[in-house]
């Protein structure tokens, strides 16, 4: 892609579609080609509710599921940790299908992703719900809160494909809150997608079983895994998670041939020492390759961490240096706009490939992948 093709998309973020948020509702915005319905907060609403996958009917009318290493164990008339899926008279049940709380038009680098189809935009969509309960959390208005307490509209797979097909927009992204919890409305949109050559992408915590992921990958182009911290007590005290299986799940997906980048939220004082940025790096590298891009982005106070300040702009070049120094090709700095370590540079020679400014690839110097300079192949998804 040419920086005229760059600049072309950056201007699409004014002019381009405009839909909603968390708990912010534009319909007006919305492409005429694809009438939105009422929203909808009815917990009695069964447009939402379909069979779940990845579940173990159990003695007792109790079931066992399977869609996450949580394994919860569900009686009748309860639901598992996420609040999304519900256990009706022994049979299990999602009930976020189609259920859409947030759709939005945005710049692929907001996800972010960095080596994938740079300065283009991404439909992004999510239902309520989440499989942990990060203290930080950026969308708790929606992962935290059962999906009939968040205003929502019904957008079934195959609209929200056609969304995306009939107003050019290249990808969609499942995104906000977790994607693993509305697991049947993703897989069946990026199976739909796939056929229409839409590129599926998922933003993830990566606390997924084997299973899901592996029967999921291949309708996706893409997968960005949060991996908040490299330490199992972190995980537990401040996200409710594991550490083990995210990066099982990373394993699977680089395994599987699928495009990763990882995104490290830098806590001052809880996850940016230099031991467990060391730490992390060789692992990326040992078992996922160094040209695996990770992002290391700026905290600032949210949710249940509001007595902590913004992390300081050193320590995120910290992390950068100490990551490239354990031999990490591709390492970012984030929610620092215009900073150096935000751009994108050859890992052969150095030089300059995409220029960013905030969350907008400004400026390319690529050539069918390739560096102009010395013809290195740059690892990504280019077009």
């Amino acid at each position: 892609m040419n920086r005229r093709d760059f600049l072309r998309w950056a201007g699409l973020a004014g002019a381009g579609l405009a839909f909603w948020g968390p708990r912010v509702w534009a319909a007006e915005d919305a492409a005429p080609s694809v009438p939105l319905p009422e929203a909808s907060t009815q917990a009695d609403d069964e447009r939402f509710v379909r069979p779940a996958m990845f579940y173990e009917r159990l003695e007792g009318k109790r079931v066992r599921c399977g869609l996450c290493p949580r394994g919860c164990l569900v009686g009748p008339g309860n639901r598992g940790y996420c609040k999304v899926r519900e256990n009706r008279d022994g049979d299990y049940y999602t009930l976020v299908y189609g259920r859409c709380v947030a759709l939005n038009n945005d710049p692929i680098e907001k996800k972010p992703f960095n080596h994938f189809m740079p300065g283009t935009m991404v439909l992004s969509a999510a239902a309520a719900g989440c499989n942990v309960a990060c203290k930080f959390c950026q969308n708790w208005q929606i992962s935290q809160f059962r999906p009939e307490e968040v205003e929502a509209r019904f957008l079934p797979p195959e609209k929200l494909v056609d969304l995306a097909v009939k107003n050019n927009i290249p990808s969609l992204a499942f995104t906000y809150s977790e994607p693993t919890v509305f697991y049947e409305y993703m897989y069946e949109t990026a199976r739909l997608g796939r056929e229409k050559s839409l590129k599926c992408v998922v933003v993830s915590n990566g606390f997924i079983s084997t299973e899901a992921v592996t029967k999921l990958a291949p309708h996706l182009a893409a997968y960005k895994v949060d991996l908040k911290a490299f330490s199992e007590d972190y995980y537990r005290e401040i996200c409710f998670g594991r550490l083990e299986p995210v990066l099982k799940t990373l394993e699977t997906l680089v395994g599987l041939g699928l495009w990763v980048e990882i995104v490290n939220l830098v806590l001052p004082a809880l996850n940016d020492s230099e031991k467990d940025i060391k730490a992390l790096a060789q692992w990326v590298k040992t078992n996922l390759g160094p040209m695996v891009p990770v992002h290391f982005t700026r905290f600032y106070p949210m949710y249940k961490m509001r007595n902590l300040p913004p992390t300081p702009v050193t320590t995120l070049e910290t992390c950068y240096e100490t990551a490239k120094a354990e031999g990490l090709k591709y390492v970012y700095t984030g929610n620092v706009p215009g900073h150096p370590y935000g751009n994108t540079y050859c890992h052969q020679c150095g030089r300059l490939l995409i220029k960013r400014t905030g969350l907008w690839a400004v400026e390319a110097d690529l050539k069918s992948g390739r560096c102009p300079g010395c013809r290195t192949e740059i690892p990504g998804v280019w077009s």
